[in-house]
């Protein structure tokens, strides 16, 4: 049975990079490191599984496609 579950994400740009060149160029988050961890007695095929399921996750998906951000007044 699955007891528990940790995700964490780290970015991996430099962001002083990103501020010094900020006029000039697009900068922002290029890539994100995802670590999961899960607890508990699990299977090679049911760790597999729940990979597969957090790579549908819609959060991850919206993340992956892009997000388009507009200023509204």
């Amino acid at each position: 049975s699955l007891e528990s579950v940790e995700v964490r994400l780290r970015d991996t740009p430099a962001h002083i990079k990103d501020c010094l060149n900020c006029e000039t160029e697009d900068v922002g988050l290029h890539r994100l490191d995802r670590m999961v961890h899960f607890e508990g007695p699990l299977s090679a095929e049911q760790h597999a599984r729940l990979l597969q399921i957090a790579d549908r996750c819609p959060v991850k998906q919206t993340l992956e496609r892009g997000i388009q951000i507009r200023t509204v007044e």
